[in-house]
């Protein structure tokens, strides 16, 4: 059965989804990879970039960091766009911006040009993020969108497999650069692919016709209702570990444990298919559990993951065992956040969904921005500081899905 658009039925008209069209799926989630992609194919290229420049590992940081700050800054000014001129209109355009700024990354002639067309690359990657989960919103019932975005979890799961085993490759053979310029060519097949296959979801009668005033309005609204709050906070909170981990992982594998660049990318890779083993396991328990149940062992997983983490550092025992099992447990268990908190922040609000997700998108962000700053001024030579933070944010964002029973009991 094919998804019914909510522009024409409501959402309680809406039949139960038996299969999404797979072609979709697999677009949609390119789209929704972008961003991650883009962060995780550089990860090994961080201390050739250092030593181009003759910069310290602080400083080719930053580049990680202003990405960061581009994709939650990016996020609030899609979500109102999409919602005024449409899904496909904003879409094209980030995409291209992205295209244009991967190539200014590629000839970049210092670190500060480099973390300049970061931010940029980031403002136009962010567009799939943020417009992607509106499009499902206008697509799906609400009872099928955790189904669905555990699927597109599939796919954006390959980027985290892939991307670190690419940019090692690519690195060996023909530099740091090649890496962006590699990106570029990915994000222009992306580009043509969505202007040929991906079709519009927001009829012109659905469309946002207010200006400035009501999307603050918008904004606020959704700031002050707890069946958004809770949910973004929650899952932010849970996901910003994720964050954590992608800008500690160089310093944790690397140099900490000596791992080589080639075998940086086999950790990211092994990690990855634990996300996506247990975001499909999570599609299929969705016919019998609730979501927000799902959410709140996934949160209880990626808690007691972090406490182990954290012990391990602390008393130095273990090795890399010590440090890799209890990361790969803790990213796995994303696999029951990231959809079930999205499904549960954008059902309630079928007519503002891409001011919603670019709302969710930027809190998340930024929620995961914020982390990685604190753990980054709590550097002392070691990972205790980036356990700890993972640790404190996987208790918060656990006690907020279980408080306020996010996604149903």
């Amino acid at each position: 059965m094919t998804p019914i658009s909510s522009a024409s039925v409501p959402d309680s008209a809406i039949a139960p989804l038996e299969r999404a069209p797979l072609g979709l799926v697999f677009l949609l989630g390119t789209l929704m990879a972008f961003g991650p992609l883009s962060i995780d194919t550089y990860l090994p290229a961080f201390p050739a970039i250092g030593a181009d420049f003759g910069a310290s590992a602080a400083d080719v940081q930053r580049t990680l960091s202003l990405y960061f700050a581009g994709l939650a800054v990016g996020q609030v000014v899609y979500g109102p766009l999409a919602d005024r001129f449409g899904r496909r209109a904003p879409l094209l355009g980030g995409m291209a911006l992205y295209v244009a700024a991967a190539i200014g990354c590629a000839l970049a002639p210092s670190l500060g040009s480099l973390t300049a067309w970061r931010f940029a690359q980031a403002l136009g990657g962010c567009s799939g993020m943020v417009i992607t989960r509106a499009v499902v919103r206008d697509l799906f019932a609400p009872r099928d969108m955790a189904r669905i975005f555990s699927q597109l979890m599939l796919v954006m799961g390959v980027a985290p497999i892939l991307a670190p085993l690419l940019g090692s490759t690519l690195l060996s053979m023909f530099g740091w650069r090649c890496i962006f310029w590699a990106l570029a060519a990915l994000g222009l097949l992306c580009l043509l692919a969505q202007s040929l296959a991906l079709p519009e979801s927001l009829p012109a009668e659905r469309r946002a016709k207010a200006g400035v005033r009501a999307i603050v309005a918008t904004y606020l609204g959704l700031l002050r209702d707890p069946r958004f709050l809770a949910p973004v906070i929650g899952g932010g909170l849970l996901w910003s570990t994720m964050f954590l981990y992608i800008g500690g992982a160089p310093f944790l594998y690397m140099e900490l444990h000596g791992v080589a660049p080639s075998a940086f990318g086999v950790f990211f890779g092994i990690n990855a298919a634990g996300m996506i083993g247990v975001a499909q396991v999570n599609a299929r328990l969705l016919n019998k559990r609730s979501p927000g149940r799902l959410l709140r062992i996934g949160g209880a997983i990626v808690f007691l993951s972090g406490v182990v983490l954290l012990l391990a550092l602390a008393t130095g025992r273990g090795g890399l065992p010590a440090v890799a099992v209890p990361i790969f447990f803790m990213l796995a268990a994303l696999g029951f956040v990231g959809g079930n908190a999205s499904s549960a922040a954008l059902a309630p609000f079928p007519h503002a969904a891409g001011s919603a997700s670019a709302l969710m998108g930027t809190v998340q962000f930024g929620i995961g921005a914020t982390a990685g700053a604190i753990a980054a001024a709590l550097f002392n030579g070691s990972a205790i500081p980036l356990a700890f933070m993972i640790t404190l944010v996987a208790a918060g964002g656990w006690y907020v899905v279980t408080r306020w029973h996010v996604g149903g009991r």
